[in-house]
């Protein structure tokens, strides 16, 4: 089949052109300016791709489909095309994964508001390394995989479930297409203001996806979660909780770490099953683990999922931008993470205090997300960059339509932060150079107070290139 890719230079959209293509199907499609390293890996698959929109050139190549990835809207010239003339049908990027990837598997959705990627990626590598060979298909790049997607012939699919919507004309989550055989929620908050009223609006997509789920499968939740909780009347399947608390069938015990990384023990419906020792820190990637294992024991052999070996997991090298060490010296240490939403920002703050006790924690945040620059988590996500010593905010990208909820207070955010902690030191700028360079002439000044510092960048975005730049200068 001719499939054309709408969209394809997204990493979704561009690992799933891939995987198609593998399928022995005629693969190509357009986009916009495509950035490394997706660009890279299209010319390295050898896919036919578009630089830019054209209705005359799309007509002419004649698919018989169109996948149309989630970030093309209304006013796009082939799209506006496909619409007027209704030359060829068009699907959703997961309905697409669903009628051609997964409904002769498996799946093990990964789902949660924070934690969907490496939790997925632990999964999938679990699976490959107990040689079961699983097919996978993750939104992040995972250092411990080969890619972000791969078709095994396994009868295992990993998937990362999202639960943003699938494209323009389709407004459900994009998990409601998988094809649940196995489902996991991490975490349960409210995220993406854009598309969702508010957490009950959240709930009940999440609640449509475990109706889906056939009485032979499983649901494996965060058991210390309350707005996770609150689902579970919706379950027809098995269900599995997993947590610090007693209560769960999966218990997290006696959680240690530091620069070495962190170690936990595992205990299932009171038996101990396992000690863990890696090198992630932060005891949100102990749940996402001992998650993980569950679901991957469970996918390998329902009536003995501890029958599975982890001892895997202590070469596991986590994703990239997921607290990802940039640098590191005696005096000064650099990670950049993903998070955008203030739990998972205060999670990482706690870890890197109680991992660096005698450094100063310095934390950039970028508010680049739609939920993050808006004013929905003005008190959150003061409160949660409060833990660190010194809090840089960085530039808010504004839309040209007003925000409905209001942009991020920053002004507010950096007098009240500096209120939590009497000699914080808190900044906001309207330009991200102007906060690299205000970060260089703050490190220089206190080198000569001779403490170590820790510079945790919380971004979704690029943080317009000043990670590169801080690197480059300290590396130069």
């Amino acid at each position: 089949m001719r499939i054309y890719f709408l969209g394809i230079g997204g990493t979704a959209m561009g690992n799933a052109a891939i995987l198609l293509k593998k399928l022995s199907h005629d693969v190509f499609g357009s986009d916009g300016k495509i950035y490394p390293p997706m660009s890279d890996i299209l010319e390295n698959a050898d896919l036919e791709i578009y630089q830019g929109f054209d209705a005359t050139r799309l007509q002419r190549l004649k698919p018989e489909l169109v996948v149309v990835g989630n970030a093309i809207s209304r006013g796009n010239d082939e799209l506006e095309w496909l619409l007027d003339t209704r030359a060829c049908p068009m699907i959703s990027l997961p309905q697409l994964l669903n009628d051609f990837l997964l409904k002769e598997k498996d799946t093990v959705i990964i789902t949660g508001t924070h934690g969907k990627t490496t939790t997925a990626t632990i999964a999938a590598y679990l699976l490959e390394a107990n040689a079961v060979d699983p097919s996978w298909f993750i939104g992040g790049v995972p250092k411990s995989l080969a890619n972000g997607a791969h078709l095994g012939e396994g009868n295992n699919f990993v998937i990362e479930g999202d639960e943003y919507d699938s494209a323009f004309f389709d407004k459900r989550s994009k998990f409601i297409h998988y094809n649940p055989y196995i489902v996991s929620i991490n975490n349960l908050e409210m995220d993406h203001a854009d598309i969702f009223r508010d957490l009950a609006d959240i709930q009940r997509s999440f609640s449509h996806l475990i109706r889906l789920i056939p009485q032979r499968g499983y649901l494996i939740v965060n058991g210390d979660d309350a707005n996770v909780l609150q689902l579970l009347d919706k379950c027809y399947c098995s269900l599995l909780k997993v947590g610090m608390e007693k209560g769960n069938d999966l218990v997290i015990d006696d959680f240690k770490e530091g620069t070495w990384g962190s170690s936990f023990k595992l205990y299932f419906k009171g038996q101990f099953w396992t000690e863990v020792e890696w090198s992630l820190n932060g005891l949100y990637n102990a749940r996402n683990a001992a998650i993980a294992a569950l679901s991957a024991g469970i996918a390998i052999n329902p009536k003995n999922p501890l029958s599975i070996d982890l001892t895997a997991l202590k070469a596991f090298e986590g994703v990239k931008r997921r607290q990802e060490k940039l640098f590191e010296n005696n005096e000064l240490v650099v990670y950049e993470d993903f998070a955008h939403h203030p739990s998972a920002i205060a999670g990482v703050l706690e870890s890197k205090r109680r991992i660096f006790p005698e450094h100063e924690i310095i934390a950039c945040f970028e508010p680049r997300s739609n939920t993050s620059k808006s004013h929905l988590f003005q008190s959150e996500f003061t409160e949660a960059l409060s833990k660190a010593d010194a809090v840089l905010i960085g530039a808010i990208k504004k839309k040209k339509e007003a925000s409905k909820d209001g942009y991020l207070d920053r002004l507010k955010m950096v007098k009240e932060i500096q209120g939590f902690r009497g000699n914080s030191i808190a900044e906001f700028f309207e330009e991200n150079d102007q906060l690299h360079l205000y970060l260089d002439q703050f490190l220089k000044d206190r080198a000569q107070n001779r403490k170590p510092s820790v510079i945790v960048f919380f971004t979704n975005g690029s943080f317009d290139g000043i990670m590169k730049k801080l690197v480059d200068d300290l590396t130069s």
